[in-house]
This record gives C-alpha cells, sequence and structure tokens, in this order.
C-alpha cells in the first residue's frame, strides 16, 4: 500500500501516470474500476474544486466518496489523528484529506491501513501539480525543452512544481520577492532531481530573469487560507509580481498563462489575463478519476480547457 504525501512519492511513476490519464481521456478505458470502493473525505479547510473532482471522479469510476469536514469527526474535537486513521481504515478503501499542517497527513498515513492522498497541506498540492502537468503537454506538445515559472509567493503549489518539473525535463524559475521563497527542503530536493534530468531550477527576485525563455506563466493567490493575520504586508511586497500583459510580455511568443485557483483579478493577475486567450484554469470541463494499477495510490483527475487531465486513483492494496 502506497500513499501520495508529496510528488516524491510517485518520482518514477509520474510519467506513467500521465500517460495513463491520456489513455482514459481518449477514451481507451471504460470499465469501473474503483467499483465497490469508497474514500473518505476529510477537509480541514475549504474547497471547490478537489472536493468536487474527488466526489465525481468515484462516482464516475464506480465508487463513492464520502464527506467529512472537522465539524462531521471527532478529530476536530480533539480525538487523536491515529485513533481517527485506525478507525477510518476499517470502512473505507482509501482517505483523501486536505489539511492545515502537513505533519497532519503525515501522521494520518503512519496509522491508516489503507492509501491516503494529500488533498493540498500547507507544505505541498501534489495533485494539482499532476494536473497541471498534463495540461502543459497537452497545449504545449511535451514537457522536455520547456519551462515554466512560477510568480508570486512560493508557497505549496510552487513547491510541488518544483519537484515534478524536473521529472519530466522542464526547466523551472520562481519570481519571488525576498523572503517568500519556497521551502528550503523542498528547493534542496529539487535541485538534485534536476541535476539527475540535466534540468535547471532558478529562484531570483529580479523578474526578467526569471521570465526568460518562459513557455508557461503560473501564479496562485498572494493570500492563503491562514495568511490572513499577513495579508496587507503581502500585498505591498507581491504587488511588483503582478501577473499583467507587460509580464506576459516577457515571457516567450506564445506562452500559455495558468492559475491553480481561486483568483483574485486585480491582485496576483489582471483581468485581460486570466480571461485571456492564453488562460487554461478558468474554463473548466466536468473532472474523473482512473483506477492506476501500480502503485496503490489514489490521485485525481482535472478537466481544464480543451479537456486537459490530470490523476487520481483508488488502488488495491
Amino acid at each position: 500500500m502506497d500513499s501520495l504525501l508529496s510528488v516524491c512519492d510517485i518520482k518514477g511513476d509520474v510519467k506513467y501516470i500521465l500517460d495513463l490519464a491520456s489513455k482514459i481521456k481518449a477514451g481507451e478505458m471504460e470499465e469501473k474500476p474503483l467499483e465497490g470502493k469508497t474514500l473518505a473525505m476529510i477537509f480541514q479547510k475549504s474547497s471547490t474544486r478537489t472536493r468536487v473532482s474527488f466526489d465525481v471522479g468515484m462516482y464516475q469510476l464506480g465508487g463513492r466518496a464520502i464527506f467529512l469536514s472537522s465539524n462531521d469527526l471527532q478529530m476536530g474535537r480533539g480525538e487523536p489523528i491515529s485513533d481517527t486513521a485506525k478507525v477510518l481504515s476499517r470502512f473505507v478503501d482509501g482517505i483523501m484529506i486536505r489539511a492545515i499542517e502537513h505533519d497532519d497527513v503525515i501522521e494520518l498515513a503512519k496509522h491508516s491501513d489503507v492509501p491516503v492522498i494529500s488533498g493540498l497541506t500547507n507544505l505541498e498540492h501534489p495533485c494539482q501539480a499532476l494536473a497541471d502537468m498534463l495540461t502543459i503537454k497537452e497545449h504545449l506538445g511535451d514537457w522536455e525543452g520547456k519551462k515554466i515559472c512560477f510568480v508570486g509567493d512560493g508557497n505549496n503549489v510552487c513547491n510541488s512544481l518544483l519537484l515534478i518539473a524536473p521529472l519530466l525535463g522542464m526547466d523551472m524559475s520562481v519570481a519571488c520577492p525576498k523572503g517568500y521563497e519556497p521551502n528550503e527542503d523542498i528547493l534542496k530536493t529539487a535541485h538534485e532531481f534536476a541535476a539527475e534530468n540535466d534540468t535547471e531550477i532558478v529562484v531570483s527576485d529580479d523578474i526578467g530573469v526569471a521570465l526568460e525563455n518562459v513557455d508557461v506563466v503560473y501564479t496562485d493567490v498572494w493570500v492563503s487560507m491562514g495568511d490572513e493575520a499577513e495579508e496587507n504586508q503581502r500585498k505591498i511586497d507581491l504587488a511588483p509580481f503582478q501577473v499583467n500583459a507587460d509580464l506576459m510580455s516577457l515571457a516567450n511568443d506564445g506562452a500559455i498563462f495558468m492559475h491553480c485557483l481561486p483568483a483574485v483579478r486585480g491582485q496576483e493577475v489582471t483581468a485581460d489575463v486570466i480571461d485571456g486567450a492564453e488562460d487554461l484554469h478558468v474554463r473548466a470541463d466536468p473532472l474523473f478519476f482512473c483506477l492506476l494499477p501500480s502503485p496503490a495510490v489514489l490521485r485525481r483527475c482535472h478537466y481544464f480547457t480543451n479537456g486537459s487531465s490530470v490523476i487520481r486513483s483508488l488502488a488495491q492494496p
């Protein structure tokens, strides 16, 4: 049994996962691989896309999902995470959790007898990274030789992109002000992955340097859930890193813009960019899931413009 808590957990399987996603999109797999399977979905934080995609995906693949907020669980009243993991393992075939602290997800997986999937923590968002990579391939043709630049706060989404990009042969840069750099441990691992795959990772507060030869410009909100106390300072610090027409002009001709949503127009991105022809993340199609025969992990499938997708799967133990 394997869990998906970080992109590192699927280091050797990323291309296989994304190739399988493409086959499912092409209609080459029509069976119900999750028939009779039940997924527990724990949400400590609000969600639109993650909740709907897991729920709809489980249904479309023959299984069912159970939504559990912090108010629905004794964990919200102080029950140890270890007890929650052991109890849920007796009833369900997999657990997805959107948590505030990454350590809580690690603790849950440690005591669970079924696969645990991270639906976002303060450290990583691996399922989002999978979705983004398939979207990029569908719109740019391949990952090899391409470059993605994350602009703004080096947050959990940025961390997962840093890990997955070099595994697929992509260079990556991060344009962020000092003090907003990605997690140091994540960055160290990303550099190791880049060295193994002959790619490059650059983090700079110089937008011109970071945007050089870029094919994908990516951003996220400046104020994530839990950062509200820093909102005013964040707006000041990150204002020069707004993705607007001038910033997009620094990227390669034909570069695409991506945003994991929700977006705040007028802050991290201007309306003309996110609602323009290059945007891939706002006009979303339905979502679905698929079963991966190996490893035994649940992974999400996202559909974006023109049906770009990513996978989650609930595997056999």
